[in-house]
């Protein structure tokens, strides 16, 4: 079957619209965006905007067949998370 939205210019959605196509309030998408946890975004002036391909993306990369499944990747719940250890010299 054909992808309908073949030969359209790609859509963006803003948070509250976004949020709803991934089934979350548009406040955890904030969060998400807040923490560095969540699908890639644009801004656009002073807009927020993201791209279904995008959502469906990161979305995709929580996708399991099993609970033991590992996966391809790991959607994080939003929150702050333990930064990285610094590669190099120490930060200040």
């Amino acid at each position: 079957m054909s992808d309908p939205t073949a030969g359209l210019p790609p859509r963006y959605l803003r948070t509250p619209e976004a949020a709803r196509f991934l089934g979350l309030s548009g406040r955890t998408l904030e969060k998400h965006r807040t923490y560095g946890t969540g699908p890639t975004y644009r801004k656009l002036g002073g807009r927020v905007v993201y791209a279904i391909d995008d959502l469906k993306a990161w979305v995709d990369r929580g996708a399991k067949k099993s609970t033991s499944d590992p996966g391809i990747g790991t959607v994080l719940p939003a929150k702050r998370h333990t930064p990285i250890p610094y590669a190099g010299k120490e930060r200040r």
